[in-house]
């Protein structure tokens, strides 16, 4: 009897347990369904929501937008000075990549935490959300042509490139530069420093901060590759040709020489491997055209297509003389469709024994004395003719600092062996470059066959920005106390961007950005007796 009531109590007393927890569970799901419904409800984020680290918890869907938007305007507005070494620097716009975040959806996303359709997987994500946070770490996108054009340029300027080996043809002789040892920026690192410095930003920190962010480009120092013989022997061998042309269409077909070495490959090589020199000379065997373009006649080439003038000092004989051996150089060049004008290639390498004399130029912020100074007018004179004649550029950078020659935004300089200008001949038919140099005044002109479609070409440069220049004092013990000597007078920098507008019979057919320049600011340098 004893055992049977024991056996009993034993029963209820697990049949309570299973009755409390039951109660239990059950009141833990009401409350759970409950809570989950009142947050299903709800028009904000969870608690503990934060997207890029900024806090959305208890934001709507607007609150939380505007919150985000503001912050990431705020990041992107700081800019990044990129340093190599002491002598370059470059200010990185950010909105010069079109920089973006996905804030709509990173928003949309954050909103839905804790409102799917399942109430126990709800109450799971809201309790650990608000304990442990959650964090929407948003899409970003940028133009990435627009990021490798920059560092291209950045590439082409800095200090102390690698010279790559090259050559020209001077006369009967092939003129080969073994190149010089520089550095080359590492432009992948450079990319992903970038790219991860706007991707840490912190606006909060950029508030109390505000500091220009300061990345150092790191570069190796390579040497040139070395010279490869047969390649350059397969690019300057050619048979002669003479000019002709035919009509029905139209073509013409202009005169070629032969060329050859005037050794053997095994002599050749021997000179590039006797002796350690800056320069090796092989002499070419050349077999002239019979017939040429201009003994053709100018039927070839009736039409003018476009022309171009820059104004120069011509009492200053070293660069006016620098100026017209260049232009020489360039006068009666004949493209054909498709094919394509280097200038470094046509000019050649500017040295003492061409002729070129010491003008001014610019170097490392300031004016100083340089061979062939001033054949960057030239460059930029054709490229402006180049513009209007609606030819494709293929290479093309501005310089430094602003020129007086052409408008900022409308040069184009040229460094041998180092920065090149080239364009292709996008016409059906051939043209022939006419230049001349001579009172004052540079022009080019674009001479060919005129086409169904001519379009009236406008080149619209736009400063966006005006970078100040500064004042640098210099002690100078040569100078009586306190007097002051101006020995480089400063000027404003810019960022331009440059526009090219094509019209058929007056009405706007297109407008498209051409280019996306800076200019350095030039600093005025004042001498200041001690």
């Amino acid at each position: 009897m004893a055992s049977e009531e024991k056996d009993v109590k034993t029963k209820n007393k697990k049949l309570w347990k299973i009755i409390v927890i039951a109660l239990i569970l059950i009141i833990l799901l009401l409350f759970s369904t409950v809570f989950s419904l009142l947050n299903l409800g709800k028009q904000t984020m969870a608690k503990g929501v934060s997207i890029k680290g900024i806090d959305v918890s208890n934001l709507t869907l607007e609150e939380a937008t505007n919150k985000i938007n503001e912050a990431i305007n705020i990041e992107l507005m700081l800019g990044i000075k990129l340093k190599q070494g002491e002598n370059y620097s470059v200010d990185f716009d950010v909105n010069q990549i079109q920089y973006t975040y996905d804030i709509a959806n990173s928003v949309k996303e954050a909103y839905q935490i804790g409102k799917s359709d399942n109430v126990i997987v709800n109450n799971y994500t809201l309790l650990k959300t608000a304990f442990f946070g959650k964090n929407i770490e948003m899409q970003s996108h940028y133009n990435e042509d627009s990021l490798n054009d920059i560092l291209d340029d950045i590439a082409s300027k800095v200090p102390g490139l690698v010279v790559e080996a090259s050559y020209y043809r001077e006369g009967d002789q092939l003129i080969i530069d073994k190149g010089q040892t520089g550095i080359a920026i590492k432009k992948d690192k450079l990319k992903k420093a970038i790219l991860q410095n706007i991707q840490q930003r912190n606006a909060l920190e950029i508030l109390e901060n505000g500091e220009e962010k300061v990345i150092e480009i790191q570069v190796d120092n390579v040497q040139p590759a070395p010279i490869d013989l047969e390649k350059i022997y397969s690019e300057v061998h050619t048979e002669p040709q003479d000019a002709y042309y035919v009509e029905q269409p139209f073509q013409l077909f202009k005169e070629q020489d032969g060329v050859d070495f005037a050794i053997s490959m095994e002599e050749a090589k021997a000179i590039i491997a006797e002796e350690n020199k800056e320069e090796y000379v092989i002499p070419l065997k050349l077999t002239p055209a019979t017939k040429t373009i201009n003994d053709i006649g100018t039927e070839a080439f009736p039409y003018e297509i476009a022309k171009f003038s820059t104004k120069y000092d011509a009492s200053n004989t070293n660069r006016s003389g620098n100026l017209k051996i260049a232009a020489n150089k360039i006068n009666g060049t004949v493209l054909m469709p498709g094919e394509e004008f280097s200038y470094n290639e046509v000019v050649g390498k500017r040295t003492i024994e061409e002729g070129y004399k010491n003008a001014k130029i610019y170097e490392n912020g300031q004016v100083v004395d340089g061979l062939a100074g001033g054949i960057c007018q030239i460059s930029s004179t054709l490229y402006n003719a180049v513009l209007l004649a609606n030819l494709e550029i293929t290479e093309r950078r501005n310089h430094s600092y602003t020129t007086s020659y052409v408008a900022a935004g409308r040069d184009a300089t040229v460094v041998y062996g180092v920065q090149d200008f080239k364009f292709k001949n996008t016409r059906t038919y051939p043209i022939k470059i006419e230049a001349n140099v001579g009172n004052g005044i540079v022009e080019f002109k674009m001479h060919g066959i005129k086409e169904e479609l001519e379009y009236e070409i406008k080149i619209i440069p736009v400063t966006t920005q005006t970078i100040p220049f500064e004042t640098q004092y210099v002690p100078d013990a040569t100078l009586a106390p306190g007097q002051q000597v101006v020995q480089q007078s400063g000027h404003s920098g810019y960022k331009v961007t440059t526009y090219i507008e094509k019209r058929l019979a007056g009405a706007v057919v297109s407008k498209e950005v051409l280019s996306n320049d800076t200019y350095k600011a030039m600093t005025t340098i004042i001498h200041v007796g001690q």
